[in-house]
């Protein structure tokens, strides 16, 4: 057998650097670099490796070792799960920074490999500079927090075992139903030290994505499920998107005329002026999407999570005898809900289903009814971002504003907070991954970095970011990054002066008002958001009225550098049509009249019947 003698940082990028993809006919690399802060445990020997591989797999600076995460995850989200990223820090802070954006990629079933240095594997210099001690466990290092947000977790703890270790890790990654974060703790003695690889281990693979048919079993159930349906509905997910599977969406929903709703996930897949279209489902839903879930006889799962923002908390299916098929690459997610599973890859799934359903079709009063849903939701929706005359926009009107200045091209991406919900209501994306939301996890500060990522991922597409001051002020550094990557964007920063969709959220559980606005922004003395923008090298200028959004978005646009645009919104305003009830639970005993009263409307919603029964 042929070797080659390197230390393992070195046998690590090189076998990296060996592992190829195909994105639409090309051969791309998997890994399209490396994200890298160093510290002691890994800029000795890993940071000596990525230097001399850098043609090969660009290293890349950063700020903050979430946002770098964050950077990656979206990376791999608009790159449709086929492209992903690597992600390098030392063995204390830097490694558990990790765990938001580890935990980010978990949920929400994206491949990032993150490489943290971990303590001496020889434990001979114990307890080293950032070495988390624990008491009675001599196995327990700082990475071991990565553990549960990790699909696959290892600690590289000799040389021979990175062969094993890397080879599962690629498994993981690119596997359609196993897709997530992986680990690899880089003991950094192990990292420097020298070992006589196979050849092999460096050969160049190309890793495509599988394609699993459905069972012919499951299958015909779920023909014959769908053919006795009165009322069908679609809600399709982001498994639809990674699939690469939205013609095959619009074939199946125009053959066979269902309606289609779509999670914050799947939103993109289905153009929003495709008239079998009823937009976003669930908590933060249209009317239209609500009103044929609470009566459908069959829901029809496409690549969902099905989590409780889509189900409603697990109370928007309202009728009897519905049933729910679960389309989806991966089985656990398929069962849920009590539902018929049907695994497949979903671009297959649809194809197969659609085959074996023939000229079958939606009743045609239940197609009438969408139609007419969807058109009460249009003349609804267009209140509520139309430009109003108040001193404040709510986020629906600076929503309403962006869209209108905006391109099909565009890719709006936003993570938590109010404008989540707002978008899902009212952001018309017609371009496949024109829609980039982190709602999975929900995570505040994943919006700039994200864009970042979703930049480098699509470079030739314009990248909106609306992001609240709340987001903004937990992680804005990358801004920067940005400006010197010359990865223009374009960010909408609203301005309630706090936390306002929780403020709204704490109002409707009977709370006061408390420790979520701050009350000094509007006296001025509040921070300049401005400046601040200014100090990270972006262009930035505040505009004072909606009118003038439009003129400041088509600047940017020209513009050879990231661009903020701060606006003042209203925290209180949110727009009051669409929606569904949400479990979270309030107090059963307190003090305020307001609560209580909360508490007796919390009941009887309680009440209502579950998906499951």
């Amino acid at each position: 057998m042929r070797t080659v003698r390197l230390t393992v940082a070195q046998a690590l990028v090189r076998a990296m650097a060996a592992q190829w993809t195909l994105v639409a006919g090309d051969r791309r690399r998997v890994f399209a670099g490396v994200w890298a802060i160093f510290g002691h445990g890994n800029v000795a020997s890993l940071g000596e490796a990525l230097y001399a591989a850098r043609d090969d797999l660009p290293t890349l600076r950063a700020h903050n070792e979430q946002a770098m995460g964050h950077a990656a995850v979206a990376f791999a989200k608009a790159s449709l799960r086929r492209r992903m990223m690597a992600c390098t820090t030392s063995i204390g802070p830097g490694a558990t920074n990790l765990v938001t954006a580890a935990a980010v990629a978990h949920v929400n079933r994206l491949p990032v490999l993150l490489l943290p240095g971990d303590v001496f594997a020889t434990r001979a210099p114990d307890p080293v500079l950032q070495q988390v001690e624990d008491f009675g466990n001599g196995l327990v290092t700082a990475n071991d927090c990565l553990k549960p947000v990790s699909r696959y977790f290892d600690r590289i703890t000799r040389p021979a075992q990175l062969v094993s270790a890397f080879n599962r890790a690629m498994q993981v990654l690119t596997d359609p139903a196993q897709c997530g974060p992986v680990t690899l703790a880089l003991c950094q003695d192990v990292q420097a030290e020298a070992h006589d690889w196979p050849e092999s281990f460096f050969a160049a693979r190309l890793w495509t994505p599988r394609r699993p048919p459905p069972d012919e079993r499951e299958l015909a159930e779920a023909v014959q499920v769908l053919q006795a349906a009165r009322r069908p509905l679609i809600v399709c997910g982001g498994g639809v998107l990674y699939s690469e599977a939205a013609g095959e969406l619009r074939a199946f929903c125009e053959r066979h005329q269902i309606p289609s709703t779509e999670t914050q996930a799947g939103k993109s897949a289905l153009p929003a002026s495709h008239p079998l279209n009823l937009g976003g489902i669930g908590v933060t839903g249209t009317s239209a999407a609500n009103a044929l879930a609470a009566d459908a006889d069959v829901i029809l799962a496409l690549g969902t999570r099905l989590q409780d923002f889509t189900t409603g908390s697990a109370t928007l299916f309202r009728s009897p005898e519905h049933r729910l098929i679960g389309l989806n690459v991966q089985p656990f997610d398929a069962w849920k809900h009590g539902a018929l599973p049907l695994i497949a890859d979903a671009r297959e799934g649809l194809r197969r289903l659609s085959e074996a359903l023939g000229d079958w079709r939606a009743q045609p009063a239940w197609q009438e009814r969408a139609r007419a849903e969807r058109s009460a939701w249009q003349r609804t929706a267009e209140s509520f971002t139309a430009a109003g005359s108040g001193s404040l926009p709510s986020d629906a009107q600076v929503i309403g504003a962006v869209q209108r200045a905006s391109r099909d091209s565009d890719i709006l991406v936003c993570a938590a907070g109010g404008l989540p919900g707002e978008l899902h209501r009212h952001w018309r994306a017609e371009q496949s991954g024109g829609y980039h939301l982190e709602y999975g996890y929900s995570c505040m500060g994943y919006e700039i970095a994200g864009a970042l990522g979703v930049k480098l991922a699509l470079p030739d597409r314009e990248v909106i970011v609306m992001v609240g001051d709340g987001s903004y002020l937990m992680l804005n550094s990358e801004i920067e990054t940005s400006v010197r990557m010359r990865a223009r964007l374009i960010i909408v920063l609203l301005d309630n002066g706090g936390f306002g969709c929780i403020e709204r959220l704490q109002g409707a559980t009977g709370n006061a008002s408390f420790n979520n606005l701050l009350p000094d922004t509007r006296s001025g003395g509040g921070l300049d958001l401005v400046a601040h923008a200014r100090s990270l090298g972006a262009r930035a200028s505040r505009v004072k009225e909606l009118v003038g959004l439009a003129s400041a978005l088509a600047a940017a646009r020209e513009a050879d550098a990231t661009t903020v645009l701060v606006i003042d919104s209203d925290p209180a305003a949110s727009t009051s049509a669409g929606g569904h009830w949400w479990n979270v639970a309030v107090p059963e005993i307190s003090e305020r009249a307001e609560v209580r009263a909360a508490r007796e409307r919390y009941e009887d919603a309680r009440r209502l019947p579950t998906d499951d029964g």
